[in-house]
């Protein structure tokens, strides 16, 4: 037998516990035996786990190859160079995913629920961690319920479970043992973890807590879902592949090219082919990935959006459909007045005038008809009526003489079979409720200060008024009253009444989200609302702030049931608007775009849209209304639930893509330079160019700072009328190819030139100007590289200037400073004009550059 099944007393033997409640020696015993009241959560990895994770690139593995390389040829230097660059790499990469995750933890603590429980007798209020089997725990209206339990007592109370079981009304609860095995949402004598009181109080005895609640077995299929690796990580992964496959060729060829052919040492030859890996590897790639995401997952805190995992934060910038909620995200989740109809005319709220008697009445109903909780810091109860509240206070502010001495003395509560509540005061009952119920019951009409019998044609004129409202969305309500004194109150008082008018709501869309939307659609990406609202409404509000175009389907979730894969995928361009869904629809609708190779972004608050999230690409919970286990499932958090927030987040993630394509094209083509200089000099049996130190100076220096540079390069809105990217196109697409090697060999020409120079003296001359203009130029060009324009169309990027500020400076310490000339294989009989000669085609490879930028925008003007 099922607890629901069960009378109370009943239940409190099972649970071996009483009214007063548990004592503080049997609460410690319980704890011991269930632990605490405490969703499992992951284990998160150790910090020297994330740090030992960071040598699982393809990259880092052929590097510490050529470390070893370098040892076994006796160059310990080198091989410590290396490795110390992959160390501090690896540190960089840990201390950034540390510091995501520690954001993370703060903003969980930011709010523990409390919970008011009796314990050997008296009322204490505790952290809901401490929740235990047995708890008495007391309700009100705005309590979050925690654990799951039994009802014990009942006064009106109402819950909203729509968290968990998709329910939109709240639930009516009671106290009576159910009969026969009963589904969750027909379980009205239970309570559920996350459920929210929105009427009437209570206490019940808690029978499950933490992952025994329902909620925590939702949580457990959850947990063990798969993620997705986003568009980048696999782009990247991709990326790694082809150049370790391609820099192993290469160094293959160059090795047998010096053996056979150049007929030098092997150690030799292979010390050549370390400084072509090492000259070809951007060691510094990982770091700066993760630190821009890093960074842009802080600068979208003070965006709202808390970003769960670093690398959702660049798949933002893929989405091509999001798909969201109405309430909350897309409106304000609060009803407003919209339009009230009295004296069978329909007029504007602020038109509403006391001293028209009619109007008098319906304030009143709107006060004393009402159980919501309304004042400045708080608004508790069901939204409808917060909103009357909110008229009736509005038209005080308006009219400060007005005031309403009556008060309420009984009350029929609402229920879902008559659809409507009553109360009387000292001299008349009031009755609110859906109209064509309430016309039922009404047999005359209040028209300005004079009662008359309610005829045919006024039940036809409101009838009318409100399927007008109804076609619009609106929610309505009917006032109506009659003279009475004042005794307890039966449904037989509920007849013969006077109607007095009408009040049309609805949840308002907020201000900014229609903005969202025109934005969302210039950038190429088609939002789609996703309610359990009726489709009338729905499709009403999609029409106000844009989503709904004409053209466009509404498709309630009965037809979609109906329909198979094949016939879905047919209308799935059209459809805006999914009214009246149940969570396994959502999961359907996600599939079918993905099924077209789109990226989908989910948003979502309750525990029934956590799989939904969970299989989207980006998965976005809500902060404010969200459960703790959509915000589990979710990549993504928004603290004000604000569907703009998602548009600003897509912004950032372009933006940051955008920033890592440069910051990865601007260290390709610098390698690709290096990489040249390497194999031309190899073919021709000249000099190596670079010795391993040089090349790691470079990447360490002159790669990584400006590379992070541009990866903070401030983004814009313009980047919106880009078109969203596919999930599989390749980071390295022809055009980027093209950039990089046109780039490079542009560096690589003046590299050689300097070489060359240099080489009229020395080989250990040639090998520093080579490496000092390349260092040099790869400073400048970090400048070139935030952009494909020119460099006078751009903002002053700080950092950008800083990076070169550094770089050039521990550059020419090195040149100039005799001291650590033996450290990087500096030339000993370097001069100030050779130090010029490498300033003047540093700064020729830049011009180059820049002036190929200028003719490619005048072409495309």
């Amino acid at each position: 037998m099922s607890i629901y099944n069960q009378n109370p007393e009943d239940v409190l033997k099972t649970l071996d516990t009483s009214l007063e409640g548990l004592s503080h020696e049997e609460v410690k015993k319980r704890q011991d035996q269930y632990g605490l009241n405490l969703m499992n959560q992951s284990k998160p990895k150790s910090p020297f786990i994330i740090f030992l994770e960071q040598y699982k690139d393809l990259l880092v593995i052929v590097l510490i190859c050529a470390a070893l390389i370098s040892a076994i040829s006796g160059e310990y230097v080198s091989t410590a160079v290396i490795l110390v660059v992959i160390t501090i790499n690896a540190i960089l990469g840990t201390v950034q995913t540390l510091k995501a995750r520690k954001s993370l933890e703060s903003l969980q603590k930011l709010s523990t629920p409390h919970v008011k429980v009796l314990r050997g007798g008296q009322v204490e209020e505790i952290s809901s961690d401490q929740l235990t089997i047995g708890d008495i725990v007391c309700v009100e209206a705005g309590d979050v319920i925690e654990g799951d339990g039994r009802i014990l007592e009942a006064a009106n109370l109402q819950i909203n479970e729509s968290a968990l079981t998709g329910e939109s009304l709240p639930q009516e609860k009671s106290v009576a043992a159910l009969q026969g095995e009963k589904p969750l949402a027909d379980q009205t004598n239970m309570v559920f973890s996350s459920g929210l009181v929105t009427n009437g109080t209570g206490k019940y005895v808690v029978n499950a807590i933490a992952m025994d609640t329902q909620i925590g077995h939702i949580a457990t299929m959850i947990e063990n879902a798969s993620e997705r690796k986003t568009p980048l990580q696999k782009s990247l992964d991709e990326f790694s592949v082809k150049l370790t496959i391609s820099i192993c060729v290469i160094c293959a060829i160059i090795l047998c090219i010096n053996v056979v052919f150049a007929h030098e040492d092997l150690l030799d030859a292979l010390l050549i082919a370390v400084a072509l890996a090492v000259a070809a590897i951007p060691e510094a790639l990982g770091s700066i990935v993760t630190i821009v995401l890093s960074i842009s997952t802080q600068k979208m805190v003070k965006e709202n959006a808390i970003i769960k995992q670093l690398n959702a934060v660049e798949s933002l910038g893929c989405v091509s459909i999001i798909c969201s909620d109405k309430t909350g995200t897309l409106t304000q989740n609060k009803m407003k007045v919209m339009d009230v109809f009295a004296n069978q005319v329909a007029f504007a709220p602020e038109a509403l005038d006391a001293s028209d008697h009619c109007h008098d009445v319906l304030l009143k109903e709107c006060l004393l008809c009402n159980n919501a909780i309304y004042r400045e810091d708080s608004k508790i109860g069901d939204p409808t009526e917060i909103a009357l509240l909110e008229l009736f206070d509005n038209y005080g502010k308006k009219d400060d003489d007005y005031v309403v001495e009556t008060e309420r003395l009984y009350e029929i509560p609402f229920d879902s079979t008559r659809k409507m509540m009553s109360i009387n005061s000292k001299f008349h009952l009031y009755t609110k409720g859906a109209v064509d119920e309430l016309l039922k019951r009404c047999t005359q009409i209040l028209i300005h200060d004079q009662k008359r019998p309610l005829t045919k044609e006024d039940k036809e004129k409101i009838l009318l008024k409100n399927e007008e409202y109804a076609k619009k969305g609106l929610r309505v309500l009917g006032f109506a009253y009659k003279n009475m004194e004042p005794r307890e109150l039966d449904y037989s008082d509920e007849k013969e009444l006077c109607f007095v008018g009408m009040v049309a709501q609805m949840d308002p869309p907020r201000e900014e989200s229609k903005d969202a939307v025109e934005k969302c659609r210039i950038a190429g990406i088609k939002p789609i609302m996703i309610t359990g609202d009726h489709a009338i409404t729905a499709q009403s509000i999609a029409q106000q702030i844009g989503i709904f175009k004409e053209g466009d389907i509404c498709l309630e979730g009965a037809q979609l049931e109906k329909m198979d894969d094949e016939e879905l995928d047919q209308v799935l361009p059209k459809v805006s608007v999914y009214a009246r869904v149940a969570p396994e629809h959502k999961i359907r609708i996600v599939k079918a775009w993905q099924k077209r190779k789109e990226i989908v972004a989910m948003t979502g608050d309750g525990v029934n849209d956590a799989p939904a999230l969970k299989q989207s690409d980006i998965g976005v919970a809500m902060g404010i209304t969200g459960t703790e286990v959509s915000k589990d499932a979710a990549s993504m958090i928004l603290m004000d639930d604000n569907f703009s927030t998602v548009v600003k987040a897509v912004i950032t993630g372009r933006n940051v893509y955008a920033n890592i394509k440069n910051a990865i094209t601007y260290l390709l083509s610098g390698n690709f330079s290096a990489i040249l200089a390497v194999v031309f000099t190899s073919i021709l049996f000249l000099p190596t160019p670079f010795t391993a130190v040089h090349l790691l100076f470079i990447n360490l220096i002159t790669d990584s700072l400006p590379a992070i540079a541009i990866g903070m390069e401030k983004g814009t809105d313009d980047i919106l009328r880009q078109k969203p990217r596919k999930s599989d196109d390749s980071i390295l697409n022809r055009k980027t190819m093209l950039k990089i090697g046109s780039e490079g060999l542009i560096i690589f020409v003046f590299v050689m030139a300097a070489y060359y120079l240099g080489l009229q003296s020395s080989a250990s001359l040639a090998s520093t100007m080579a490496f000092a203009t390349l260092c040099l130029s790869r400073l400048l060009h970090g400048f070139s590289s935030r952009s494909d324009l020119p460099l006078f169309k751009l903002s002053v990027n700080i950092y950008s200037c800083l990076a070169f500020v550094i770089g050039a400076g521990l550059l020419m310490l090195i040149l100039l400073v005799p001291g650590l000339h033996g450290l990087f294989t500096i030339a000993q009989d370097l001069t100030l004009s050779d130090v010029g000669i490498i300033v003047l085609c540093a700064l020729g490879s830049f011009i180059c550059i820049q002036i190929i930028r200028v003719i490619k925008m005048k072409i495309s003007d």
